[in-house]
């Protein structure tokens, strides 16, 4: 295995920072492992992509579309839990997925395949990024005034739903984005760890933003250039290396 190039590096870091403001807000709101589960939908998308030698990414985006779109209007339409309506749609496209995708291709829908990368995903993948950044930085007030509460977002003139639903396509984008480089099972673990690292360190919420980015990002680079040194694929150890950061924090913190 060969040292990514600082080229080869700018999408996967592009891939971070947009993870890590989705993640700052997606913990923020409790979404925790619902953001696990729902990276889970792209798996059937993936799975279909590759059946008829098409693009995964564009697969499990479509996927991931499809299903943030079916969990928000049956969220709107009953009565019942977000959660469990996440994981009844979850437990689905993780059935559909298997049975479309099998042996080494499972594998890499699963783990990642980012040697696999085209031109057409690689730019995709920009565009796709920098959609998310845009999305979160523009709306990052109206977020944040959402989180404190839902009645004063409204009484304020924010469309409280509307929000919800770019906020659960922003998540489903960029969980798109890492299909490649981690996988269906961990690209939810790069949402989410980073940000639950800069919670325990942050003061305020901006400063769990720009935290919760920085260590995506560190997770990143760090798991990309040590992957060829170690012999083993780099989605795993960027995972394990944002686990450690998030230990090395909490520890940090009780030692303070």
């Amino acid at each position: 295995m060969m040292v990514p190039a600082a080229s080869d590096l700018l999408l996967p870091i592009a891939m971070a920072v947009a993870a890590g403001l989705v993640g700052s807000f997606a913990v923020m709101r409790r979404m925790t492992l619902a953001s696990d589960a729902l990276s889970h939908m792209a798996l059937p998308g993936v799975g279909l992509a590759i059946l008829l030698h098409a693009s995964p990414m564009l697969g499990g985006l479509t996927a991931l579309f499809l299903g943030t779109l079916l969990v928000w209007a049956l969220e709107r339409r009953t009565r019942i839990p977000t959660e469990a309506i996440i994981g009844v749609v979850f437990s689905a496209a993780l059935a559909l997925g298997s049975m479309l995708a099998s042996g080494e291709e499972l594998i890499d829908v699963l783990f990642g395949a980012p040697q696999m990368l085209g031109r057409g995903e690689t730019v995709l993948g920009f565009v796709a990024a920098a959609g998310v950044i845009g999305f979160v930085w523009r709306a990052q007030s109206r977020l944040v005034i959402t989180l404190v509460s839902a009645d004063l977002a409204r009484t304020a003139g924010i469309d409280v739903a509307r929000l919800n639903l770019l906020f659960l396509l922003a998540f489903a984008v960029t969980v798109a984005l890492g299909l490649r480089y981690l996988g269906v099972l961990l690209m939810g673990s790069l949402i989410i760890i980073p940000a639950a690292t800069a919670k325990q360190l942050a003061r305020d919420l901006g400063q769990l933003r720009h935290l919760s980015v920085t260590i995506a990002v560190a997770a990143t680079v760090l798991g990309s250039l040590m992957a060829p040194a170690l012999g083993v694929e780099s989605g795993p150890l960027i995972i394990t290396v944002a686990a450690a950061l998030f230990f090395v924090g909490l520890l940090g913190r009780r030692a303070g």
